[in-house]
């Protein structure tokens, strides 16, 4: 049996493990470290090797495969002698608290009477429950300084990124903050449609002017998914005369979009000039260790605490999305409610039945729609056979879409997109596919193209 070295006191272990902590925290990312590195320890020296304890045996297996090295490294600094690492599991075995889907649901409601009716903004989005990692830090850091010099810096702000990354999550994350941090301060929260539809009303009621001073008295206003403006052409003057008004007094201005100012089609080149005038960034798919630190969060907060191996699977099965990764963690909850247990096999059911709950509209109906919406042209345009160069494009990509997103034959796509020849189905195929490899805003359009056909 090997000897514990008896001149080290806990009190020493952990002063030393706090040390190498810090410098660790430096190397990897938030995520990893948050996900990986809470709640561990360094539990004894052992002649020329030191044990670490960790939460789970997840976490232990994680550490051996990924981070070994990085912490052998940072030890060495204390322990010239060390050559070798032992994780040992110190916690408690984990045990499932039992959420049932009444539970949930009731959850759910209590959020919608968090929202704020002056602001519209809704108390649950913090910057303290926003995940930070590889994928959306630069997003987070900018939000954050756009509170501290509200109008100075960053402004406007302009997020974009695909559906479900956290894009509305970071506005409001803002307002909270602001409301939190200053006295007296107007914060107004709202959707692009909604911003729309309140300007029809009151144009519609002989009350533009009051919709001007509604606007004009904010000091800072979030507007999401600022996309929608496209084709409005009223809605783009209106916004475009308060931006002015509120950018000239140095008001703070947020947007988020699905995708970058010089991709929304149809609008004024005056107004794109404005989203372009401050900070444009944009927030990406999360990585592995990311999303198991949301999906850690995201239990907790459903008071939840499933297996390590099932939040594993979920975080790589789910790629794209955070909405999913909570829709599936949802799912998977209620689950072992009602069975008390919630095997690997479970969980590849619930996978299946939750994306054909969430994909069951991908029909090539939806997908003409949204790419004849996205480019701003009739449908029948798409499917007939003229060459114009605006519509060309366009075709390719519906075809190529069709291929990706259905299971439909080339010749089957040619009959859809007005009779055409398989032939030129594959052809306009490998040309997007070979394009998209080269042309990165080609392939952005159409990331924001597949999202918007895979949320329901």
């Amino acid at each position: 049996m090997e000897r514990v070295d008896e001149k080290l006191p806990q009190e020493e272990l952990e002063k030393i493990w706090k040390e190498v902590l810090s410098e660790i925290e430096l190397e990897v990312s938030k995520p990893a470290f948050k996900t990986w590195f809470t709640n561990t320890t360094l539990v004894a020296k052992k002649n020329e090797k030191l044990i670490i304890g960790v939460p789970s045996n997840f976490v232990k297996e994680w550490l051996k495969k990924r981070f070994s090295n990085i912490i052998l490294k940072h030890l060495r600094k204390f322990f010239s002698d060390i050559k070798t690492l032992d994780y040992t599991v110190i916690s408690k075995p984990t045990t499932i608290e039992t959420i049932t889907k009444d539970q949930i649901q009731f959850s759910t409601k209590l959020e919608i009477f968090q929202i704020d009716p002056k602001t519209n903004l809704n108390k649950k989005y913090k910057f303290s429950n926003f995940v930070v990692g590889p994928n959306n830090e630069i997003a987070f850091a900018a939000s954050q300084s756009v509170v501290q010099m509200l109008g100075k810096k960053y402004n406007p702000l302009f997020i974009y990124g695909g559906v479900g990354l956290g894009k509305t999550h970071l506005l409001q994350a803002i307002g909270n903050e602001i409301v939190e941090k200053y006295k007296n301060i107007n914060v107004k929260y709202l959707t692009c449609d909604k911003f729309v539809s309140d300007l029809v009303n009151y144009i519609k009621n002989q009350q533009l002017e009051e919709f001007k001073i509604k606007f004009k008295s904010v000091d800072v206003l979030l507007i999401d998914d600022i996309h929608f403006l496209s084709q409005k052409e009223r809605a783009q003057i209106e916004l475009f005369h308060i931006f002015n008004f509120l950018y000239e007094r140095e008001k703070q201005i947020v947007f988020s979009s699905d995708r970058p100012p010089s991709l929304i089609n149809d609008i004024e080149e005056r107004l794109r000039s404005r989203f372009s005038g401050g900070l444009i960034v944009d927030i990406e798919p999360p990585d592995y260790e990311t999303r198991v630190a949301i999906l850690k969060m995201k239990m907790a907060e459903k008071n939840g605490n499933l297996p390590d191996k099932i939040l594993s699977i979920i975080a790589e099965k789910v790629q794209k999305n955070v909405r999913e990764l909570e829709g599936v963690l949802t799912k998977a909850l209620i689950y072992y409610s009602k069975k008390q247990n919630l095997t690997s096999e479970d969980l590849e059911k619930i996978l299946k039945d939750y994306y054909q709950d969430s994909y069951r509209l991908v029909t090539p109906t939806r997908i003409i729609n949204i790419i004849s919406s996205f480019y701003e042209i009739n449908s029948k345009y798409l499917l007939e056979p003229t060459r114009k160069k605006e519509y060309v494009k366009p075709r390719q990509i519906l075809m190529y879409l069709l291929r990706e997103l259905t299971n439909l034959s080339y010749p089957t796509i040619g009959e859809k997109v007005g009779g055409r020849d398989h032939t030129t189905v594959m052809y306009a195929y490998e040309k997007i596919k070979k394009e998209i490899q080269k042309n990165q805003d080609l392939a952005k359009e159409i990331e924001i193209l597949k999202e918007r056909i895979l949320s329901s």
